[in-house]
């Protein structure tokens, strides 16, 4: 049964075939062992509120370009889910619910949010990638000592890239939210500027309407239109909500 098990979760590139990824430990950990998250205070911060708020705004602006995108080319959801968790996130900040003066603590209860909120595979991957900012934030010894560089937040985002390709398959160029996310966060840490990265990503979002679809279904959607991945396009208004608030 082992031996079989190995070989079922061998790699593979046929359309429709469900890899298993494994983060190291995974199969060891007893979810009944697991403790309950540390209780944080709700606190608020100007930044984060006005930075989630434009965040907000301008994924409503979105929303029907985004849902459009996804008619052609997916499920046709994409942007209702999106603006579902932005909703829910906006909502927690305006009663106070949120963290918002410990960094780790915040993003940490952002990503149960989007868990909550988000369905699909896109609020899957916000989740992991979520948790993994605010693992890296936290073990890089972020605090409320002083606010975060620009860099070090690229710097940990790409740590939390690299925590999200424990559990997908997906990769730049494999035409998803991804190949928005990662020159965002690769530029960010290499330049210290959000409107670069920003630049970055807009480039990244629409460089997938070029790329064959290798992931969820757009692989088994045809369409005469060259369009940009919704996913991407999705990303892309969330971080352009929060640079303008910057």
């Amino acid at each position: 049964c082992g031996k079989l098990l190995a070989l079922l979760d061998q790699p593979a590139e046929c359309p429709g075939w469900v890899s298993h990824a494994h983060g190291e430990g995974a199969a060891s950990v007893d979810e009944a062992e697991c403790s309950a998250a540390a209780p944080v205070a709700p606190a608020a911060d100007e930044r984060w509120e006005r930075a989630i708020s434009s965040a907000y705004q301008s994924v409503v602006a979105a929303e029907p370009e985004v849902t459009r995108l996804d008619q052609l080319m997916g499920d046709g959801d994409c942007g209702h889910v999106l603006l579902s968790g932005a909703t829910a996130i906006l909502e927690a900040t305006k009663s106070t619910q949120l963290p918002l003066d410990d960094p780790p603590a915040a993003l940490a209860r952002i990503s149960s949010l989007v868990e909550d909120s988000m369905g699909g595979t896109s609020g899957i991957i916000y989740c992991l990638f979520l948790d993994g900012l605010a693992q890296q934030l936290r073990s890089g010894g972020a605090g409320t000592a002083a606010p975060l560089t620009p860099q070090a937040w690229g710097t940990a985002m790409l740590g939390a890239l690299d925590t999200l390709y424990q559990y997908t398959t997906a990769r730049p160029g494999h035409r998803t939210l991804i190949d928005a996310l990662q020159p965002f966060a690769q530029t960010l840490a290499d330049t210290g500027c959000p409107r670069k990265a920003l630049e970055a990503a807009c480039r990244g979002a629409e460089a997938t309407a070029q790329m064959q679809p290798k992931r969820g279904r757009a692989v088994y959607v045809s369409s005469e239109e060259q369009v940009a991945d919704a996913g991407a396009a999705g990303l892309v208004s969330v971080l352009k909500g929060i640079v303008s608030a910057l």
